[in-house]
């Protein structure tokens, strides 16, 4: 087991990539505790306790800073320590720049920004105590390229990557790397919403010709927070079937 008893944060893990992330990292013999703010993240930790791994769900919203301060502090109470932090959590809010309302932009800021943000300062630090830990955080190729109607989404993404960067150059004497993720098109609720021409439009752009399963970036959360990557530090893993090439 590449994760055994390791202790791991997962944020937004009640569906989709965050889900499929829960599910491999508790069969690869972590302990997963399930940040979410939808109650589905329940039966997602009761199925993996029911198929014989350890997980909890806890209500939680990133950008309750204090919520997640006294979360973290509980946790690693409880456990002793906290390894893995996956900032896997996001929305989106997406219209042309000219459209977008003030209240668009500061939701999806705050959710993906600030909220990583809030999320990795207070793990860090516990992560400092025990001279370990993988910080892992989702980006996009949105981050990367831009994208139209997604001014605030594609901020917060090269915002994540920035920050993953500056964190890499901060904690690594502490035994802590950080790196990013950037999922391309993938199915999940999120791209669900996609109108079926943009998604005939976007397939025309992967070169493998077909869209991301979750369990695909799963991997790519997987492989980051392993002892494989241990000299891997300050990255932003592109997982897009060759789209960002």
């Amino acid at each position: 087991m590449r994760l055994k008893d390791r202790v791991a944060i997962v944020t937004g893990g009640s569906r989709g990539i965050g889900q499929a992330t829960a599910e491999l990292f508790a069969k690869e013999g972590a302990k997963v505790i399930i940040w979410d703010l939808l109650d589905e993240g329940s039966y997602v930790a009761k199925g993996i306790n029911e198929s014989g791994g350890t997980a909890e769900f806890l209500k939680i919203s990133i950008t309750d800073k204090d919520a997640v301060e006294a979360s973290v502090a509980d946790i690693a109470k409880r456990y002793g320590k906290i390894d893995i932090l996956i900032n896997n959590a996001g929305i989106t809010r997406d219209k042309t720049l000219v459209k977008m309302s003030d209240d668009e932009w500061d939701a999806v800021i705050a959710v993906n920004l600030s909220g990583v943000f809030y999320a990795t300062r207070a793990v860090s630090q516990v992560m400092r105590e025990n001279a370990y830990g993988r910080i892992v955080s989702a980006a996009s190729t949105t981050g990367l390229r831009g994208n139209y109607g997604q001014t605030n989404y594609a901020a917060t993404k090269a915002g994540v990557i920035g920050m993953t960067k500056t964190w890499a150059t901060e904690l690594g004497k502490f035994g802590i790397t950080a790196n990013a993720i950037a999922p391309g098109y993938t199915q999940t609720p999120m791209t669900d919403a996609i109108p079926d021409n943009i998604r005939q439009m976007a397939l025309m752009t992967i070169p493998v010709g077909f869209l991301a399963d979750p369990i695909d970036i799963a991997y790519g959360y997987l492989y980051l927070a392993s002892e494989e990557s241990r000299f891997v530090s300050g990255i932003c893993l592109p997982i897009d079937g060759g789209y960002s090439r």
